[in-house]
């Protein structure tokens, strides 16, 4: 069994750590410049946006990946943003999973009504992670120009609470 919990600030130098290694290998966020340790604590732990953001911690207690929730305006207000992201090297097979089932239990019972995810069309791995926790396609950015120009197609997933 996988633990998980919400984010601390003593979780935020390792969580920041696998984000900015995600960004440095690329093809798999639509975020493009690394984040310092006080930008990702405003990002995704302070952020007046951030609903929750839970970590799931390996047999050694490290953190192993993490799972931001937010409000987006662009969404109706029943609806909440999702962003994923787990550690590449050792990976920590159900770390995913494990943190969906904590997200998806917190919105719930704030009365959310469907979780939106928003992956880059080349992000194999994240469709696919998506897919499996239940996300339906329903809309898709033609075209998304990353910051040198190339398009690249963004596609939405919602997943259905109640």
């Amino acid at each position: 069994m996988i633990a998980v919990r919400p984010m601390m600030r003593e979780d935020v130098a390792d969580a920041c750590r696998i984000l900015n290694q995600i960004i440095a290998i690329g093809g798999t966020t639509a975020i493009e410049i690394p984040f310092s340790e006080p930008l990702f604590t405003q990002s995704y732990l302070d952020g007046t946006d951030k609903i929750c953001c839970h970590v799931a911690l390996d047999d050694q207690g490290e953190v192993a990946g993490f799972q931001w929730l937010g409000a987006n305006d662009a969404l109706p207000d029943d609806c909440a943003d999702i962003a994923t992201f787990t550690r590449r090297d050792p990976v920590l097979k159900g770390a995913g999973r494990a943190l969906f089932s904590e997200t998806s239990k917190v919105a719930s019972a704030l009365g959310i009504s469907a979780i939106n995810a928003t992956i880059r069309a080349d992000n194999v791995s994240g469709l696919s992670y998506y897919d499996k926790m239940g996300f339906q396609d329903y809309s898709v950015a033609y075209g998304v120009q990353l910051r040198d120009g190339t398009p690249v197609n963004r596609i939405s997933k919602r997943f259905t609470l109640r």
